[in-house]
């Protein structure tokens, strides 16, 4: 299975890479900034790819079975909340330049806010939602345009008729941790984990199984212990 990763050079999207060269799957690596390939490639091929324009995507997929998004807007959580807009043009130009791939299958992680705490009640609209962002983490309550631009970029994918799989954590975090390929998946309801927050480990290993074995096509999932 060739799999394409976007966003390969970050904390999620690297771990992605190296669990499907792991597995033994061709990797074709995505970044925006040609400084970042690393200095041995190994087996992966590494190529700059823009992920928010439609036309450098359509060029760079071609071939794959599975694309694998694991963006972020910017490189600290001010210039994310600036660029906050991109994840729904970048949503909009993956799907436009699928339509030249129709048999080519995204996996594209997102954010937990679009979760569901209760039935029809999602956890980015309860009342002190921004307020209430980690400030000890240094996230700000201007962060809830990024977790309201992810829910707009699954909304993309939901009115598509692309082959998507659109992944939210449980948890506030994805860190640099174990990879224990212990987690449980579950549907838009947000998971308790009792705050534990799951490794960028594991949610490589979630999507990579997934896309080995597809189980959630034109579906939302999310990932925790």
């Amino acid at each position: 299975m060739y799999i394409g990763v976007f966003g390969a050079t970050g904390v999620i999207g690297s771990r992605v890479v190296a669990e499907a060269v792991r597995r033994g799957h061709p990797v074709r690596a995505f970044t925006t900034d040609r400084s970042r390939f690393p200095r041995d490639p190994g087996s992966v091929d590494w190529q700059v790819s823009d992920w928010r324009d439609e036309e450098s995507i359509a060029a760079a997929i071609g071939g794959l079975d599975v694309v694998i998004s694991a963006v972020n807007a910017g490189h600290g959580i001010e210039e994310t909340i600036a660029r906050a807009d991109d994840f729904v043009v970048g949503a909009h130009a993956m799907v436009q330049a699928l339509t030249r791939y129709p048999a080519t299958r995204v996996l594209t992680v997102g954010g937990a806010g679009s979760l569901e705490v209760a039935p029809g009640r999602q956890l980015v609209d309860e009342p002190g939602f921004a307020e209430n962002l980690p400030r000890d983490l240094g996230v700000p309550a201007e962060y809830y345009r990024v977790v309201s631009a992810l829910r707009d970029a699954l909304n993309v994918y939901r009115v598509s008729n692309r082959l998507w799989t659109y992944l939210s954590p449980s948890s506030g975090r994805i860190e640099p941790g174990e990879r224990t390929g212990r987690f449980r998946i579950g549907g838009d309801q947000l998971l308790d984990t009792g705050g534990r927050d799951i490794s960028a480990e594991d949610v490589a290993v979630a999507l990579i199984d997934e896309a080995e074995v597809p189980r959630f096509i034109q579906r939302r999932i999310t990932v925790g212990y």
